[in-house]
């Protein structure tokens, strides 16, 4: 497994980097969703299901409007 680095703004206008081990380099709603689990585990157990299939990346979206936490980048780990 390789090991990505997940780079984004929390909502103290702060920058913080987490790592992740993960077979390919995710996708946007990926890393919000590995995010989301890590740093919000009890949002992680809500049902996203009123965005799912209406809006694309509906994790993203909803760590941007509801936690202010906006993903800036993804790289992998050498």
């Amino acid at each position: 497994m390789q090991k990505w680095e997940i780079t984004f703004v929390d909502d103290h206008s702060e920058t913080n980097v987490q790592e992740f081990d993960y077979d390919q380099e995710p996708t946007m709603e990926q890393a919000a969703q590995l995010i989301r689990e890590r740093l919000l585990p009890v949002a992680n157990e809500l049902d996203l299901n009123d965005l799912e299939g209406r809006t694309e990346d509906p994790t993203v979206k909803n760590l941007k409007s509801q936690y202010s936490i906006e993903i800036i980048s993804i790289k992998p780990i050498s």
